[in-house]
């Protein structure tokens, strides 16, 4: 066969289907309006927009894939020559796919490697497309200028690479690098200023041969690049924000490179079955190019590819339906990266003059050839009736059975109706994060029973994830039900023998039945299994401060302090509770002799609470502090600080706690040597408090007053009959 004849206009043109067709898709161009509808739109309908996504991967990133598969597979001559990639690559992504069922520790090193390729994945196809349109356009870059722009498409990567792997993940799924955040910004803003300086020299080498104006697909490509990771990487960089690693595997931009995709591969595929080198849809050898059967074929194949499998894996062998879908993505979706980046090459002669309009001649000579492969599956594709039927079976199955998951995901995820739940759960019980999603709401609409159940069958699901058994074992602690919670922890033990929580849990149900050796012993573990579990310390510093044993007791509150205080503040318990727990270490410090750190732990008790008008709190500290200070001498520190006491809880109209503080300040008083009158009055306040809010006057308070009455003699009855002159002289005291 000849070569195929080119007019002018043919020649010339820049474009692959039409001008706004591939500025749009192919190049691009919506990105920035899509990014920014995805930026303000996702955090107020985050699960609109996930079901949306849902429903757009049916018709663009599932046939994405697809598309590949179709290019590598349907050419007998295209499967013998990528044999290594279609064959023996596929045979271990395959195994691999079977091993992290059974092995689920590999899925987090699997999903990271899958979200780190996406984005180079995504930067070297714009790359490609990118030199097509320029070449196309009529450039002949030199090697310098080729090697700048595609260090420029690298280096926008490397930026969002640092980006992902800095720091300690937020995901369970990834698993960072922990580049230090200082190494990482350095590195970043050098990358940067090495994108600029790649970018304009490459960029003016491409436009001295064309102009600027034949390069508009080109540039605009490039715009794209630097709108999908340069931008997002140096506002992150500014102003300090996370970029969420699946963002770049999912949502927007996994849509708008999918389009991409099979704008690029739609226009080989036609061109490559007429076997011409313009764009006519039949050829002179009478193959008709239908867009429709090929769009069809892809949609039925990238069904084929994503969903049957987790479906299979759940029903058939009870694995975890979320699971077993994450790793059917990651894989399908590193094996598409490596056949692509194997396949698609404009260096290779025959996509080279189907992409570029060349005159090298389409050679069809092993369109025909044979193989096994070929033999195996000549029949299928063969035009007899019951090949026939047998394709229009499984594609209608395959509609069907892609439907049926879009209705399960979307009563599963975008609805909080119980009954939807219930609806999804029919469909597919063995599904942990639906299941867990059907607790909550259960527990919510007043129904322990129904989350009970679906926290057992999360668990039937996914036994080594935590959540639903923690989940379970909250709710049975909290229903009394300790023998059965005991029984829990005692059977996932011997899954998870490591499960720090469950360790504390475990030690909590030992102390519940006596058994306090055992509970420290489990909470000893926590604490060496993770150092930041805060609530073993907690635990244990109440155990030994209950035994007596104050100094250990302080160490481990300070402890647990210290792990809260990393926390994020909405992670902290309530500021009431952790200011309880630094009056106890500061009580713990003072019986041990530590009065140093047990006045400033009051003082941190004092100041937490004025931030967080905790005012009762705020008194019991200054009352315990100041108790400290006098036993250190310092009596003016602790005349302050007893009268803030009674201020603060005269204020509050607590009766109880102010009878306490006067009664506690007259005793100072006496004890300090101040003048007897003004202790006397102190404890006749307190008395006075005490009988009006109804309180019993204890022994000790009659019997400390009836002594002081015996040595003043006839100023006693005096300061009884009107005591506030003394009182307000006890509170103006200063040493």
């Amino acid at each position: 066969m000849g070569k195929p004849r080119q007019t002018l206009k043919e020649q010339a043109a820049p474009w692959i289907y039409n001008p706004w067709l591939d500025l749009i898709v192919g190049c691009g161009a919506w990105s920035a309006p899509l990014l920014l509808l995805s930026y303000f739109s996702l955090a107020s309908s985050a699960r609109t927009w996930s079901v949306a996504f849902y429903v757009l991967a049916l018709f663009f990133n599932y046939p994405h894939y697809m598309a590949t598969i179709y290019r590598a597979y349907h050419r007998a001559e295209d499967f013998q020559k990528y044999r290594v990639f279609t064959v023996h690559i596929t045979a271990l992504m395959v195994l691999t796919l079977l091993l992290s069922h059974f092995w689920l520790r590999l899925l987090p090193w699997i999903f990271t490697i899958y979200l780190t390729w996406s984005p180079w994945h995504y930067s070297g196809q714009n790359y490609g497309l990118f030199m097509m349109f320029a070449r196309r356009a009529g450039a002949d870059p030199d090697k310098s200028a080729r090697r700048a722009l595609y260090g420029a498409f690298v280096v926008s990567y490397l930026i969002l690479f640092l980006s992902f792997h800095t720091g300690p993940s937020s995901d369970a799924l990834f698993v960072s690098l922990g580049i230090p955040a200082v190494v990482s910004r350095w590195e970043q803003i050098a990358l940067c200023i090495a994108f600029v300086g790649l970018s304009v020299f490459g960029l003016s080498r491409l436009a001295s041969t064309t102009g600027w104006r034949k390069l508009i697909p080109s540039l605009t490509l490039f715009s794209s690049q630097f709108l999908w990771f340069l931008l997002p990487a140096a506002i992150s960089l500014i102003k300090g924000l996370e970029i969420p690693q699946n963002r770049y595997s999912s949502g927007v931009l996994a849509v708008m490179h999918s389009a991409q995709y099979l704008w690029i591969t739609s226009y080989y595929a036609r061109r490559e079955a007429t076997g011409q080198a313009a764009g006519a849809v039949r050829s002179k050898n009478g193959r008709t190019w239908r867009p429709l059967a090929y769009f069809a074929v892809l949609v039925v194949g990238g069904i084929a590819l994503f969903v049957p499998g987790p479906w299979l894996a759940s029903r058939a062998f009870h694995h975890d339906f979320a699971a077993s879908f994450l790793i059917f993505t990651a894989l399908v979706n590193i094996h598409h990266f490596i056949l692509d980046g194997a396949i698609w090459k404009l260096r290779d002669g025959r996509i080279a003059s189907l992409l570029l309009n060349s005159r090298e001649r389409i050679s069809d000579a092993a369109a025909d050839a044979g193989g096994r492969f070929t033999a195996a599956c000549r029949w299928f594709v063969g035009s007899t009736a019951g090949a026939r039927w047998l394709r229009v079976g499984a594609a209608l199955m395959l509609l069907v059975w892609g439907t049926v998951d879009q209705a399960r995901y979307y009563l599963a995820l975008h609805t909080d109706d119980l009954h939807d739940l219930q609806r999804a759960e029919m469909l597919n019980s063995f599904d942990s994060s639906l299941q867990m999603r059907l607790a909550r709401r259960a527990v919510e609409e007043g129904q322990p029973q129904q989350a009970e159940s679906a926290w057992r069958r999360a668990m039937q699901a996914s036994p080594a994830d935590p959540a639903p058994r923690q989940a379970l074992l909250r709710f049975l602690i909290d229903q009394n039900r300790f023998d059965e919670a005991f029984t829990l922890t005692e059977a996932s033990l011997k899954i998870a023998p490591k499960d720090a929580n469950l360790l504390v849990d475990r030690g909590f149900l030992e102390m519940r039945l006596g058994h306090t050796d055992e509970a420290l012993a489990n909470w000893n573990e926590a604490v060496a299994v993770d150092r930041n579990q805060s609530l073993a310390h907690l635990y244990i510093a109440d155990e030994l401060d209950r035994e007596g044993k104050a100094q250990a007791a302080a160490s481990h509150y300070g402890a647990f302090l210290g792990r809260i205080a990393r926390q994020p503040a909405q992670e902290r318990p309530a500021p009431d509770k952790v200011i309880a727990v630094v009056l106890r270490m500061a009580d713990c410090q003072a019986r041990s002799s530590q009065i140093d750190s047990a006045v400033k732990s009051y003082q941190l008790a004092g100041k937490l609470a004025v931030q967080t008008h905790q005012t009762k709190l705020e008194s019991v500290a200054d009352v315990n502090e100041a108790a400290l200070q006098a036993k250190s001498g310092k009596l003016s520190e602790a005349l302050q600080l007893y009268q803030h006491a009674i201020q603060l809880d005269g204020s509050l109209g607590d009766n109880s706690a102010a009878a306490e503080d006067w009664l506690t300040y007259g005793r100072f008083l006496d004890e300090a040597g101040f003048p007897p009158r003004l202790s006397y009055a102190c404890l006749v306040k307190a008395q006075s408090v005490m009988q009006a809010s109804n309180t019993a006057v204890p022994e000790t308070v009659t019997a400390a007053r009836k002594q002081m009455e015996r040595k003043m003699g006839a100023e006693a009855a005096s300061i009884r009959r009107d005591p506030e002159p003394a009182l307000r002289e006890a509170l103006a005291l200063r040493r």
